[in-house]
């Protein structure tokens, strides 16, 4: 039986941000959770719990389905 090394939460949450950055300066648009998380090698829900967390320290990392904090009128 092997094991499997995981990588820790921290690591894991950096390559997140490394992959969204990288994504949308490849395809000029923001990745869907699913999306971001196949790229890292993480299930979705694993990546959505990293990104809420995120979120919350007060990285802003965007997806496509998640609503913007911005004003949809004046942009702030």
């Amino acid at each position: 039986m092997t094991r499997t090394v995981r990588k820790p939460a921290a690591e894991r949450r950096s390559d997140l941000l490394r992959r969204q950055r990288a994504w949308v300066a490849e395809y000029g648009e923001e990745p869907s959770v699913r999306e971001l998380a196949e790229s890292v090698g993480i299930s979705a829900s694993t990546a959505s719990l990293y990104l809420k967390q995120m979120r919350a320290d007060g990285t802003d990392i965007g997806t496509r389905g998640v609503r913007s904090r911005r004003c949809p009128y004046c942009g702030r």
